[in-house]
């Protein structure tokens, strides 16, 4: 394996190769056909943008970005400061108040990312109204490699939601730290997501690894 050591060397060389091309041609189709994509087109690769593959302590996973309008802005699970938050964020930011005490009520997750939190989907654009509509584009090849290139640092920790995000595991090696919930929807929530004290147990570990907290709160 090639040894890269920052996304523009990853993005670099994942985006030369024929998956990449098909992934490019997908999009170009749905455009030209007259399809809305989310998010911009700008914004696809912006978790990668916002936090550094040197700077990656924490993975959140998601699915695939928010399928209606001015919702998806590259990260997984955040929306721009000036939209309504999500159901999905809505319980992730309950069970950070019940966790640890922060009550959050911006649903921009940037502040997370720049301090090391990699908030990426496995799919990274989605059709307006058909939720994993560009699941079977090529994305996931993408975005497992990133996982597989970021597992390689070790002790980083992989916060896994829901079964999609689950199926993921064996992308991840033994010298990780692999949190386990389920999905913050509405549907499951209730099962198991609250009260799974992640964003506690992630400081935990980062302290115990003498690496800074991340702080949870948004503004």
């Amino acid at each position: 394996m090639v040894d890269i050591k920052n996304w523009t060397d990853f993005i670099n060389l994942e985006t030369k190769k024929d998956y990449f091309k098909e992934i490019k041609n997908s999009l170009l189709s749905d455009h030209n056909s007259g399809k809305k994509i989310y998010p911009e087109p700008k914004n696809f690769l912006k978790a990668f943008e916002i936090c550094s593959y040197a700077n990656v302590k924490v993975v959140i996973l998601g699915q695939d970005p928010y399928h209606t309008p001015g919702a998806a802005n590259g990260l997984a699970f955040s929306v721009d400061k000036d939209q309504k938050i999500p159901p999905s964020l809505k319980n992730i930011f309950k069970e950070v108040k019940d966790d640890i005490g922060i009550e959050n009520e911006i649903g921009s997750l940037s502040k997370w990312a720049k301090q090391g939190v990699l908030l990426l989907n496995s799919s990274l654009s989605v059709i307006e109204g058909m939720p994993g509509s560009h699941s079977q584009i090529g994305w996931q090849i993408f975005t497992d490699k990133a996982v597989q290139l970021i597992q390689r640092k070790k002790k980083v920790i992989f916060m896994l939601w829901g079964n999609f995000a689950k199926q993921k595991k064996h992308l991840i090696g033994d010298d990780n730290y692999i949190l386990e919930a389920p999905h913050p929807s509405p549907f499951s929530a209730n099962t198991g997501f609250f009260g799974c004290k992640h964003f506690s147990k992630a400081n935990e570990i980062l302290t115990d690894l003498d690496l800074d907290p991340i702080d949870w709160s948004l503004e």
